[in-house]
């Protein structure tokens, strides 16, 4: 905000150089896939496969609404797909690892100002839609949980896990590079297929292939779940979101506020109404699908630590949800990934 402020009364753009903050975002990706397990996966049951199929449901209509509503603007329908799935679903990260493809193979310069604009206002949105509708449902349905609400935050989400040290970090590096050299090797072949998938998506198969074979070949410390995967993990968030945030040019998406602000008004009220009519109907009417319809407000405009924070909300003040607790985190922290990237890439053929 200074360096526009800057820029409106002396006219000089301050530039950073983005080559480490690209490197970062392997790494990310990657944590996501040394935690994805199989077997965990499936431990989510039915519930988890329901919710995934309707969240898919719910990107497609995302990104229609935001180009239906771009397009009565009159603006470029690739705006719109920005302020969909790309920026609100994928959050900051995938807006930010998708902006120079829609820069440079379609013409969208301030793709990257677009999408964390969307991104962030998202944000704010998420974290204020998530209270609102686990109220209205539990107190609309007189919904009880049906554990007492006196359960520890430590048993919701699990017990402490593993101390970090020298050696844990050091193994949890070693991983995660073998998956980004997973990933360039299957980015590589798919571009030598004529396929192009963004390295981030290549790198999170890469280490899902690994987390599913290595630990069964042998007795590996495996890193997935550890306090080191997730320090490192969310230092190369961090970092990688500070560094985008630093380079935003905000002065070049001016003159798009007030589209900007409507298609996410409309994304707001999208989101609020698919959580009330669908997502609490397809898991089950009851107390734990409204505090999953709380996490989902979170996941929809937001990301997977805002999902978190509107259930952690809602269980302090009516009681706790197991089930919410463990198929949400999958769905948004794995599941929405690959197949935000695959919608994506199918919109963009199809908008051209």
């Amino acid at each position: 905000m200074l360096l526009a402020v800057v820029h409106g009364f002396t006219g000089i753009e301050v530039g950073f150089n983005l080559a480490t903050r690209d490197f970062l975002l392997p790494y990310f990706f990657a944590a996501i896939g040394l935690n994805a397990d199989i077997k965990t996966l499936i431990s989510g049951g039915r519930p988890l496969l329901v919710l995934v199929a309707v969240t898919i449901l719910y990107m497609i209509l995302q990104n229609l609404t935001g180009v239906g509503v771009a397009s009565l603007l009159g603006l470029n329908p690739l705006i719109g797909l920005l302020g969909g799935s790309v920026s609100l679903l994928g959050g900051h990260g995938t807006a930010i690892a998708w902006a120079p493809r829609f820069a440079a193979s379609h013409g969208v310069s301030n793709a990257l100002e677009i999408g964390i604009a969307c991104a962030t206002f998202g944000l704010v949105l998420a974290s204020l839609m998530g209270g609102p509708i686990a109220r209205l449902l539990i107190r609309g349905n007189k919904l009880q949980p049906r554990l007492p609400p006196r359960e520890s935050r430590r048993e919701l989400i699990g017990g402490e896990a593993e101390s970090i040290s020298y050696f844990s970090l050091l193994r949890t590096l070693f991983w995660l590079n073998v998956s980004l050299a997973l990933g360039e090797g299957l980015h590589e072949a798919l571009q030598a297929a004529g396929r192009n998938l963004p390295l981030f998506v290549c790198t999170l198969f890469g280490a899902i292939l690994l987390t599913n074979t290595v630990p069964r070949l042998g007795r590996f410390q495996w890193p997935a779940n550890s306090r080191s995967l997730t320090i490192i993990s969310e230092i190369s968030l961090g970092i990688f979101l500070t560094m985008s945030l630093m380079s935003l040019q905000l002065w070049t998406i001016a003159e798009l506020a007030g589209p900007i602000l409507t298609i996410l008004a409309a994304q707001f009220v999208v989101a609020f109404l698919f959580a009330i009519v669908v997502i609490f109907r397809v898991m089950g009417r009851d107390y734990e699908a409204a505090v999953i319809c709380s996490g989902f407000g979170g996941i929809s405009l937001g990301a997977t630590p805002t999902a978190m924070a509107n259930m952690a909300a809602v269980a302090q003040t009516y009681g706790p949800a197991h089930r919410a607790f463990i198929i949400v985190p999958l769905v948004s922290g794995f599941f929405v990934d690959i197949s935000n990237a695959l919608v994506i890439q199918r919109f963009l053929n199809w908008l051209g």
